[in-house]
């Protein structure tokens, strides 16, 4: 199996190592020469042992060029992340969830694989799996294995309700993924259990966090905070601190992805946070997500129209531009806002907000005026 990835991203050369969030950068023509030295009988060339080395404390004297450097091939649209959701079920509940109703459906594994053999050759390198809970779709670890092998960096969001089984944590530690991100909901089982309406589902996940913490994995916590668990976020954060890792936090709920309102009234006010302005994203034009289905759209938002790229294959994202500036234009409640220049959020997340008939001071720093 392959130890590093070699591939090109929009003008950069770069060479990649799977678990790790760090790159070099490589001039045009030493990506070439190891596109030859790939593919014929050679060891890995001695200008490259000794940056690897140093960058990952790897030393690849004398390994065959072609077992350990996988050599990717540009796509043809300039497409190098997505994100993925292998399923929408998940063994939680969350009050706050934004995907509304759960439905465990989507690709058998032929379509998984038919899929991520489209993104691959759309020149994805950097793949978000995501769901629902992406740890209990029964073909997840085939998928991720062949994500893998195919030379994406994989990064996993997840609820950590699986991490404590064996066979996945085996998969996670043979493989690494550059980022796991797990979502914390509460610091002790009766707060855990109140946010994600599971019993028992706190104690799965201080297992699994604790034990991908222990098997060195690149774990990044998630704190969702909202008013159920808001007197326990400071023993939240102190529970990141005590691990050892990186987090971040997340107040400002959304409405689900239907349009409709029922997250909106989980929301913690006083953890509320400004938005920055938006000044444009890259979805459409250098990234796309894929639901289970395979239809790609410009982002998890922004979910219509679609485009199947089971039926229609990497040819299909050529629309994904033109759609992303559709989606873009201010219509509907935002047509003349004079604000427009300094709104905090892009179209397609709005137009959620007022299909949800949610008020102007949740998503607009122009309700927020109004208010004051």
């Amino acid at each position: 199996m392959h130890q590093l990835v070699a591939t090109p991203f929009a003008e950069q050369r770069l060479i990649l190592r799977p678990g790790s969030t760090k790159a070099l950068q490589l001039p045009h023509a030493r990506f070439e020469e190891l596109r030859t030295l790939v593919s014929a009988p050679s060891t890995v060339p001695q200008w490259l042992i000794s940056p690897v080395r140093t960058q990952w404390h790897v030393d690849l004297a004398g390994h065959s060029a072609g077992e350990a450097i996988l050599v990717r091939e540009a796509g043809p649209y300039g497409f190098s992340r997505a994100t993925w959701e292998i399923n929408l079920g998940c063994d939680l509940d969350c009050v706050m969830c934004y995907l509304g109703e759960k439905r465990f459906e989507g690709l058998d594994m032929d379509g998984k694989r038919e899929l991520l053999a489209v993104m691959r050759d759309a020149g994805v390198i950097w793949l978000q799996i995501t769901g629902g809970e992406p740890l209990i779709d029964p073909d997840f670890p085939e998928s991720y294995r062949l994500a893998h092998e195919m030379g994406m960096m994989l990064e996993l969001l997840s609820n950590g309700s699986r991490l404590r089984k064996p066979h996945i944590l085996n998969l996670l530690r043979a493989f690494p993924p550059a980022k796991l991100t797990l979502s914390v909901y509460g610091a002790t089982a009766d707060t855990y259990d109140t946010v994600t309406r599971r019993r028992g589902g706190f104690a799965r996940f201080s297992e699994g966090v604790q034990k991908a913490v222990d098997s060195g994995l690149n774990v990044d916590l998630s704190l969702i905070i909202v008013q159920d668990n808001a007197h326990e976020v400071e023993a939240m954060r102190d529970w990141a601190r005590q691990l050892g890792v990186p987090y971040r936090e997340y107040a400002n709920i959304s409405p689900t992805i239907h349009g409709t309102a029922q997250p909106l009234p989980s929301q913690s006010p006083q953890y509320l946070t400004n938005r920055a302005p938006f000044t444009g994203c890259p979805a459409g034009v250098t990234f796309f997500h894929a639901d289970p289905f395979g239809r790609a759209s410009i982002c998890k938002v922004g979910r219509d129209p679609t485009i199947d790229l089971i039926a229609e294959g990497v040819e299909g994202l050529t629309r994904l531009g033109e759609i992303a500036e559709s989606l873009m234009l201010r219509t509907g409640g935002c047509t003349g806002c004079q604000l427009s220049g300094s709104c905090r959020v892009c179209r397609p997340m709005a137009k959620v907000f007022q299909e949800a008939k949610a008020p102007l001071v949740n998503y607009c720093q122009h309700g927020k005026r109004q208010q004051a």
